[in-house]
This record gives C-alpha cells, sequence and structure tokens, in this order.
C-alpha cells in the first residue's frame, strides 16, 4: 500500500448485503433532468463566484445525484466522497506537477537540442501521468460507490496500467487504429479484473476481436478515403521540380511552385478533400460509433457470476447528440449576441484609458469574462443533454443476470485516496 493510500480515510466495514432475488433485473434512472441543470446552473454561477474553486463541490454534487438516483434491482447506489477529499487531493496534484513543468522548462532554455529532447520527455511523461491517473480516479469512484451497504473497490498497479495503454496507443497509432478494439479490451480486462464488489471479482469477457467486426465498417468509410486521399496528393507532386524551385530560394518562391508544373496546387486539394472526408464522415458516424463501444463494454461485463446484456441502439445516440445540437445552436446566438455586446463595452471606453495599463487590463478581463461564460454555458448544455442521457440509457437499456450471486456478499477493501483523481483534474483527463 502507498503512503497515499495509507493516508485516506478508512470507511468502516458495511453489513452483509440483505437477500435479493436471482433471475434477471432491470436497472433504471430516476433524476429529472430538469432538476439536474437547475443544479448544473447553479454550480456555474458559483463556479463564476469562487473563480473555479467550487468545482470541487460542483462534481461531487453531479456524482450524488446520478448515483443516488439509479436504481439496480430495486436499491440506489450511493456516492460517499466528499468535495473536500477532492480540493485535498488536487493540492497534492499541483505540487507534485509543478516541480515536473519547472523542470521541462529550465531544461528548455539550456540548448535547443536538451528543450527538443526535454519537450519530447515531458509529452511522453505526461501521457503516462495521464493513465497513471485515470485508473487511481476510477479507484477513488469506485471506493466511493456504495450498494446495499456495500462498496466497490480496485487494486491493481496504475504504472502497470499507464505502460500498458502506451504500447497499445502506440500499436493503434502503427496500424491506422485497427489494433485500438483488442487494446480497449486488453485495458478493459486489466481493469475488471481488478475490480470488487465486496468479496466479488470483477472480470471483462468482451472481445478486441468481436469489436473489430462491429466496427471495421465504420474504419473503411472514414480511414480509407482519407488515405487514399493522401496517397494520391502525394503521387500528383512532381518532387524533382518541388526541390528545384525551393532549393533556389527567392522572396517569389510560392509564385513559382504555383506556376511550375510540380502539380502543388491540385495536391492540395486533394489532401484538402481528404481532410475534409475524414472530419465529415467522423463527425456522423461518431455517435454509431459510441454506440457500439458502449454496447459492447457493457455487455462485457461480468461481477462474480452477474452478467449484463446491453439493448442499446445507434438510434438512441444519434437523438442525444442531435438534441445536443439543437440547444448548441440556440446558445451559439446567444454567445454571438455576449460577444457582440463585450465588444460594445469594450468600443465605448475611452480611447487615451484603452491605451493605458488600466484599460489593457479593463478589456481583457471584459473579454475573458465572456469567453468564460460562453465555456460554461456549453458545459451546462453539454452536462445536461448528453451526460445525463448517456447515463440514463447505460442503466435503462441493460438486463442483468445471476442477482442471486448478492446474496452472500460481503464487504471487503479499503478506500483510496482522492490524489489520482485530482491528478487526472489537473492533467485535464478527468471524467464521472
Amino acid at each position: 500500500m502507498s503512503a497515499i493510500d495509507a493516508a485516506a480515510p478508512v470507511l468502516p466495514q458495511m453489513p452483509v448485503a440483505p437477500e435479493v432475488s436471482s433471475g434477471v433485473g432491470a436497472a433504471r434512472f430516476l433524476g429529472s433532468e430538469r432538476t439536474f441543470f437547475g443544479l448544473l446552473a447553479r454550480g456555474a454561477l458559483f463556479l463564476i463566484v469562487t473563480l473555479g474553486i467550487y468545482r470541487f463541490w460542483l462534481a461531487t454534487d453531479v456524482r450524488r445525484f446520478l448515483w443516488g438516483n439509479t436504481e439496480i434491482a430495486g436499491d440506489n447506489l450511493e456516492y460517499s466522497g466528499t468535495a473536500r477529499e477532492l480540493l485535498l487531493g488536487f493540492l497534492m496534484a499541483i505540487a507534485l506537477l509543478a516541480p515536473v513543468y519547472a523542470l521541462f522548462a529550465v531544461a528548455s532554455l539550456i540548448a535547443d537540442w536538451v528543450g527538443g529532447i526535454s519537450g519530447i520527455a515531458g509529452l511522453v511523461l505526461l501521457g503516462l501521468l495521464g493513465q497513471f491517473a485515470i485508473y487511481r480516479a476510477r479507484r477513488y469512484r469506485l471506493t466511493r460507490t456504495v450498494y446495499r451497504g456495500i462498496r466497490l473497490y480496485q487494486t491493481g498497479s496504475a504504472w502497470r496500467f499507464a505502460i500498458l495503454s502506451a504500447l497499445w496507443f502506440c500499436i493503434s497509432v502503427v496500424t491506422l487504429g485497427l489494433a485500438w478494439p483488442w487494446g480497449q479490451a486488453s485495458l478493459e480486462r486489466f481493469k475488471m479484473c481488478h475490480t470488487f464488489y465486496g468479496n466479488l471479482g470483477g472480470r471483462f469477457v468482451g472481445s478486441g476481436g468481436r469489436l473489430f467486426l462491429h466496427g471495421v465498417i465504420l474504419w473503411v468509410i472514414v480511414i480509407v478515403p482519407f488515405v487514399a486521399g493522401s496517397v494520391i496528393a502525394v503521387a500528383l507532386v512532381d518532387w524533382g521540380a518541388l526541390i528545384d524551385i525551393m532549393s533556389a530560394g527567392g522572396a517569389d518562391m510560392w509564385e513559382k511552385i504555383e506556376s511550375s508544373d510540380a502539380n502543388v496546387g491540385a495536391a492540395v486539394v486533394c489532401a484538402l478533400a481528404a481532410l475534409a472526408w475524414l472530419i465529415l464522415s467522423a463527425a456522423l458516424l461518431y455517435p454509431m460509433f459510441r454506440a457500439i463501444v458502449l454496447r459492447w463494454w457493457i455487455s462485457g461485463l461480468r461481477i462474480g457470476e452477474m452478467s449484463a446484456t446491453s439493448r442499446l441502439r445507434s438510434g438512441q445516440i444519434y437523438k442525444i447528440y442531435l438534441r445536443f445540437l439543437g440547444y448548441a445552436l440556440l446558445f451559439a446566438l446567444a454567445a454571438a449576441v455576449l460577444v457582440a455586446l463585450a465588444a460594445f463595452i469594450v468600443g465605448t471606453l475611452p480611447a487615451a484609458f484603452k491605451e493605458t495599463p488600466a484599460g489593457e487590463l479593463a478589456s481583457g478581463i471584459v473579454f475573458l469574462g465572456t469567453y468564460v461564460l460562453i465555456a460554461l454555458g456549453y458545459s451546462t448544455i453539454y452536462q445536461s443533454t448528453i451526460t445525463i442521457r448517456f447515463w440514463r440509457l447505460s442503466f435503462e437499456t441493460v438486463d442483468l443476470a445471476g442477482l442471486g450471486e448478492l446474496e452472500n456478499v460481503r464487504a471487503s477493501g479499503a478506500a483510496s485516496s482522492a490524489f489520482g483523481e485530482d491528478l487526472a483534474d489537473a492533467l485535464d483527463v478527468g471524467g464521472l
């Protein structure tokens, strides 16, 4: 056990869960979307007033709402985490990251080659830290999740998970994403084999091959035309003529390239078309991709002999995103008015004042405040339209079998600190 975990508060051992009936059981979400929106709107206001410090309390309130309104086989989940834990964990994360950032900043000033190496090393280290934080954050959230008086918990090495994630990321990049399903299956198996509900161990039975077969058509539609267009763009260029022009140099180099037979213009058009296809097709097919992955993931979960089967449909996910898009477009109109108002306020300032440091500061505050309001607005819309509906669908489209396994569950495991949770927050890789 690490020093961080040792410092975490130990939760009291809970009594054995009451008996439940075996067979297939349904889960459902009972929370009101209007109430959830009110919680988020109030939280956004407090975030502004407290300059962002309230986010620890908002995250705790959101989880308590989602957990507490989730019913599985007649009983609700409970979230026992506190905002104080998140705040202390965040301070610990900042204390760790600040020297790391300072070290790389100093290294970049020594010499160009040292700066280049330190930049690469920094990206690798932060990537590993991000995955480390994700695993530790999951551990924290599980130990704060209680069902029928018994909490979940997680074991396993976060560093091992981080290295495994990095290896699969590299393999996925080299294979243009073809190996990604097997990587996801490997990582989910690692997480679930170290996941426990009381004395019941978890496992993951979803296979990478099955996920690949369900998603390979999407990969072909998105990636193959992009790769083909990129190859054609490269082939169109007369590289010999282009190199000769660039070697000659001169201020009118681009004009020479345009008037030459290097076919750079046609290649650029082809490359842009390929990129446009990649972005457009990925955006249109992303909801289907999310549905495939979420259905595969839920159906692969096992706790003891309990199993889950998802009935999630792609159409349900498309409705969620279309709803978000509609509200986002409406908010964009309000955001445009807000930006125009900010520009008007800055424009009404006296010219002599705007050129002073105080005037520049005032203008900066107006535009920064406008940006914060817009960002919080979109965040609130996203969570109140997508987050809560994904949560609802995840439970209401699942069938649970083997609930009799819960009859003899015994409490086990120890609480974990919030350090990983807030390290993930500091690295912007956090989640619910």
